[in-house]
């Protein structure tokens, strides 16, 4: 089983709209395998323009807002693709795809690393931020497992976040948990 990486990946369509979102990725070497769902934004920017931005970073808040909003949060240009590096990045790799398979639920692109860079230090992740990264992808798939399956994991997470959270780690959290409490199965 592949090691899968929590990363927020950012990709612009054929017209130059920015999008950042939340995806596990895999590194081998220096390739990146990425696999969006059917009709998300960043499957659609990938099969369109064929590169992008995946960014390492240990901000949980900037995960909970970019996975359930369209969020554009504080960026800069990237060197050598047409996408945007995350102010609060601790690294990132510039991205091209080189094929693709899209014949399944979930696309599989396959990418290149063509630059990267560093922001700033890693200073890791504690089981609040866990718990945070948990929720979101919980938030990402309330169309699959529907909203009572995701608040009872919602209620099973909370512990972690209430006895080693900080501050933004509450804030995450409570956003992610908000959005799963007003879903409505029905969307």
């Amino acid at each position: 089983m592949p090691l899968i990486l929590e990363t927020i990946v950012s990709t612009r369509d054929a017209r130059g709209r920015l999008n950042f979102a939340p995806m596990g990725i895999t590194l081998q070497g220096e390739r990146i395998l990425l696999r969006p769902f059917r009709g998300a934004v960043t499957f659609d920017n990938l099969r369109d323009t064929g590169e992008g931005v995946v960014h390492f970073t240990d901000n949980v808040l900037l995960f909970a807002r970019c996975a359930v909003s369209s969020a554009i949060p504080p960026h800069h240009s990237a060197r050598k693709v047409r996408g945007a590096v995350l102010e609060d990045a601790c690294h990132w790799k510039e991205f091209v795809v080189e094929s693709s398979d899209l014949g399944e639920e979930r696309a599989r692109f396959w990418a290149r690393v063509v630059a990267e860079g560093r922001g700033r230090d890693f200073a890791g992740l504690n089981r609040a931020k866990h718990a945070v990264i948990e929720a979101t992808i919980l938030a990402t798939r309330l169309g699959l497992l529907g909203r009572q399956r995701a608040l009872e994991e919602v209620a099973r997470l909370r512990p972690l976040v209430d006895k080693t959270g900080g501050p933004e780690e509450h804030e995450a959290f409570a956003f992610i948990a908000d959005h799963i409490a007003g879903w409505t199965d029905a969307r």
